[in-house]
C-alpha cells in the first residue's frame, strides 16, 4: 500500500471543542472520523489545501484538451480503457460512470457508516492527488454540514476498485440524484433536499467520476469506528470478569504484575492491570484469601482472562495500525503524483483493512465465548460455590437467569459463524478486469454485527455477576465493581421472584453500549487501561 509521508501533506484534521473538524491535505485522526460521521461535527476545509486541490484540477484540464486518450480523463473505464471519449460526451461519461454504479441491493446502511465513508472520501479529495475541482470538494463538506444522507444500500461492493457501489451512491446525490435522508431522517429525493439546503448540484467534469468512487471509504470508516468500540468493550470485558472472580469466589493472585512480566504481551499487562485496579479493597475476594481456601486453580475462563482480553487488545492495536496508515493515503486510480503525472495504480485494493476486519471478528467472538463461559459457571450449582441453581430465588418455581444463558451461547455461536473470515473469498469481475479483490466491505459488515454481539455477551454476564455478588452479600464487592453493580440496579431490579428478562437484558446492553459501565468502574479507578 501506497502511504504518504507528513512531510509531504501539508496540514492535518483536528478536532474542536466546539464540535468542527478542520480538515486539511493532512490525515483525518480517528476521532475526527467519529465525531463526524457518530456527533455531527462541522467539517471546514482549509484554504491552504483548496489551493493545492485547485492546483492539481490545472493538470487535468491541460490532459484533457490533449488529443491523446488518457484513462480515466479522455477514455472509459475498466474493460473500456483503451476507449478514447470525444470531449462533448465526457459529462455524459461521468454521469453513466456515477447511474451505473449506484448499484447496490438490501437494506439501507447506518447513517454513521455513510457518514463515514462520506467524510473519509473528502479527506483523500483534500490530498490534492485525485484531481477534483474545488466545487465539487466543496459540495461533499456542504452535504456533511447539512446532516444529508445519501441512501447507500447493504450490497454492491467486492473491495476492490474500491467501495464501487456505495461510494456512487454518495456521488449520485451530489449530482442530485438519488434518494437521501436529511438530518431528520426523512427520506427525499436529493434535488429536492440539495434544494432545501442551498446546494447546487455538482456537474462532474473529466476524472471526477473515478475520483469520487476509487475508494476503500467504506472498508475503513467501519473499522474506525469498530475500533472505538472495541476499546470500550474489551474495558468491559475487563470490568465483567472482575465481577465473576468475585462472585465465584476466585482469586486475584493471578493478575499480579510480576507474573504477568515473565510474558511481557502489551495488552495481556493492560488487562491484568485493569483487573487489580477492579478488585481492590474486595471484602469477597479477602474472605477466601488465606489458607483455608482449598481452590488450587480458578477455571480458565476466570484465570486466563487477561491473556484472553489482551490478545484482543493486541489485535486492535494491530488493526489501528493499519487503519492509520490507510487514514494518512491518497487511494484513487488514476492518481496524480506530487510531480504531476498521472498513473494508474492498485491502491483501491482493500486487502490491508479486509485482513484487519476479518481479525477482529475472530477476536470479538472469542472474547464473547470466554464470557459466555463465565456466565455458564454463575448458574451451575456444581461450580459457582454456593449459589442457588440458575440464581433462581426459588428453584423449582423459578428458572433464575437459566434462558439469559442460552441467549449469550446462541449470539456466541453466531459470533463464531460471523468469525469466518470474508477476505479469503474472491470472485471476479468486469470481464475478468478485476479479477481478484478483497471483500472487505463484507468482512466490515459482519464485524459491525460481531461488535454487537459482544456488547449482548458482556452484558448478560454484568447482569448475571451483579446478582451472585448480590447473593455473596453481607460480604461487600470492591468499590469499583460495587459502582458498577449499583448502576445495573437503576435499570434491573434485584434478586427475586423471575421477571420478563428480554427488557432487562436490553436495558444493560445499552449500559454497555453508552460506555455507562465503563464510567462507573473508572470514577472509582480513576481509569482503565
Amino acid at each position: 500500500m501506497s502511504t504518504l509521508s507528513s512531510a509531504t501533506r501539508t496540514g492535518r484534521a483536528s478536532a474542536t471543542p466546539e464540535g468542527t473538524v478542520s480538515l486539511g491535505a493532512g490525515p483525518a485522526s480517528f476521532d475526527d472520523v467519529v465525531h463526524v460521521a457518530r456527533f455531527d461535527a462541522r467539517v471546514d476545509l482549509e484554504p491552504r489545501a483548496l489551493e493545492a486541490v485547485a492546483a492539481t484540477r490545472r493538470v487535468i484540464d491541460g490532459l484533457a484538451a490533449d488529443p491523446a486518450g488518457h484513462y480515466g480523463i479522455s477514455t472509459g473505464f475498466g474493460a473500456l480503457a483503451t476507449t478514447y471519449i470525444d470531449p462533448d460526451r465526457r459529462t455524459q461519461l461521468q454521469r453513466s460512470l456515477i447511474r451505473s454504479h449506484a448499484a447496490g441491493s438490501g437494506a439501507e446502511v447506518e447513517r454513521e457508516v455513510v457518514r463515514a465513508l462520506m467524510f473519509l472520501r473528502l479527506s483523500t479529495l483534500m490530498t490534492g492527488r485525485t484531481g477534483v475541482r474545488v466545487d465539487t470538494v466543496k459540495a461533499y463538506a456542504a452535504l456533511l454540514n447539512a446532516g444529508i444522507t445519501p441512501v447507500v444500500r447493504e450490497y454492491g461492493s467486492l473491495g476492490c476498485s474500491g467501495d464501487l457501489a456505495p461510494l456512487a451512491s454518495c456521488a449520485l446525490a451530489v449530482m442530485g440524484e438519488g434518494q437521501v435522508r436529511d438530518a431528520a431522517g426523512t427520506l427525499l429525493d436529493a434535488a429536492d433536499a440539495l434544494n432545501r439546503a442551498g446546494i447546487q448540484p455538482v456537474e462532474l467534469a473529466e476524472k471526477e467520476g473515478l475520483a469520487l468512487i476509487n475508494g476503500t471509504d467504506g472498508m475503513l470508516g467501519m473499522l474506525v469506528l469498530a475500533l472505538a468500540d472495541l476499546r470500550t468493550l474489551l474495558q468491559t470485558a475487563d470490568i465483567a470478569a472482575a465481577m465473576s472472580v468475585e462472585a465465584l469466589l476466585g482469586t486475584d493472585a493471578v493478575f499480579a504484575a510480576d507474573l504477568h512480566a515473565l510474558r511481557p504481551q502489551l495488552g495481556q499487562g493492560d488487562s491484568a492491570a485493569n483487573l487489580r485496579a477492579l478488585l481492590t479493597g474486595s471484602a469477597i475476594v479477602a474472605s477466601h484469601a488465606g489458607p483455608e481456601c482449598t481452590t488450587v486453580q480458578d477455571a480458565y475462563s476466570l484465570r486466563c482472562s487477561p491473556q484472553v482480553h489482551g490478545a484482543a487488545r493486541d489485535t486492535a492495536a494491530h488493526a489501528a495500525l493499519v487503519a492509520g496508515r490507510e487514514l494518512a493515503s491518497a487511494i484513487d486510480n488514476p492518481v496524480v503524483t506530487l510531480d504531476g503525472r498521472v498513473e494508474s495504480n492498485g491502491n483501491f485494493h482493500g486487502a490491508p483493512i479486509g485482513y484487519v476486519l476479518d481479525f477482529l471478528a475472530i477476536a470479538a467472538a472469542d472474547v464473547a465465548s470466554m464470557s459466555e463461559r463465565r456466565t455458564d459457571r454463575h448458574l451451575d450449582v456444581a461450580r459457582n460455590k454456593g449459589l442457588p441453581p440458575f440464581l433462581a430465588h426459588e428453584f423449582g418455581v423459578d428458572s433464575g437467569l437459566m434462558i439469559a444463558q442460552y441467549t449469550a451461547a446462541g449470539i456466541v455461536s453466531e459470533l463464531k459463524r460471523l468469525a469466518m473470515p470474508a477476505s479469503v473469498d474472491s470472485i471476479p469481475s468486469s470481464a475478468m478486469q478485476e479479477d481478484h479483490v478483497s471483500m472487505g466491505w463484507a468482512a466490515a459488515r459482519k464485524l459491525r454485527r460481531s461488535i454487537d454481539g459482544l456488547s449482548r455477551v458482556l452484558a448478560i454476564e454484568v447482569m448475571t455477576a451483579a446478582r451472585s455478588l448480590d447473593l455473596r452479600a453481607p460480604l461487600q464487592p470492591a468499590p469499583a465493581t460495587t459502582a458498577v453493580r449499583d448502576l445495573v440496579r437503576t435499570v434491573v431490579a434485584g434478586r427475586g421472584a423471575d421477571r420478563h428478562l428480554a427488557p432487562e437484558i436490553e436495558a444493560v446492553y445499552e449500559l454497555v453500549r453508552t460506555n455507562a459501565i465503563t464510567d462507573a468502574a473508572a470514577s472509582v479507578t480513576k481509569g482503565l487501561t
